[in-house]
């Protein structure tokens, strides 16, 4: 059966916005999603495709989010096929032998204006390296995200954006792949 993703942004991050696996799952089934599955806290929700496009899904869940929390939880929804696909397009493959070095940022759509990251001056931030890829940011940082400069940049240049935007690293898109593939 297909699948769908949800990918929640902010919620469990230093003591805001809690949310936990059980509730997501519970109030996910409530909304009438089936075959529900969430990994880990960072809000990452698997379940069967409802034949609606993911836009309209997310704004199903967005809405039956903010009503059971009482503030606000961004959503991006992609299908099975989707991630599927960001996982084939990255473009460092390289990375790939070193997981926690690859991030990939999920956009609720393509930028209109990719200026913030367009004056990013890529050797300044060497070997840290980013490419923009329709509504899927990449982000590579060989000696580690935690410290990067350009994972800083490229942070602050995605809220420019215009868009919402929630990033994962690469082990768990990958986990999240599996879940859907299950």
């Amino acid at each position: 059966m297909p699948r769908q993703v949800a990918l929640l942004r902010g919620i469990n991050v230093g003591g805001h916005k809690k949310f936990s696996m059980a509730q997501q799952r519970a109030l996910t089934a409530e909304l009438g999603f089936q075959d529900v599955t969430v990994l880990l806290q960072t809000g990452n929700i698997v379940f069967a495709d409802p034949g609606t496009p993911p836009e309209e899904t997310a704004r199903t869940l967005e809405a039956g989010f903010a009503a059971a929390l009482g503030v606000p939880v961004p959503v991006m929804v992609r299908t099975r096929d989707d991630l599927a696909a960001a996982v084939a397009a990255n473009p460092f493959p390289q990375a790939v032998a070193e997981p926690k070095t690859l991030h990939l940022t999920f956009l609720s759509e393509p930028p209109a204006d990719t200026a913030p990251l367009d004056v990013l001056d890529p050797a300044v931030y060497e070997p840290d390296v980013f490419r923009l890829l329709g509504r899927d940011l990449y982000l590579w940082c060989p000696d580690g995200v935690g410290r990067s400069r350009l994972a800083t940049a490229v942070t602050a240049a995605s809220v420019k954006l215009g868009v919402t935007a929630t990033a994962r690293n690469w082990n768990t898109v990958l986990k999240i792949l599996a879940a859907a593939d299950a």
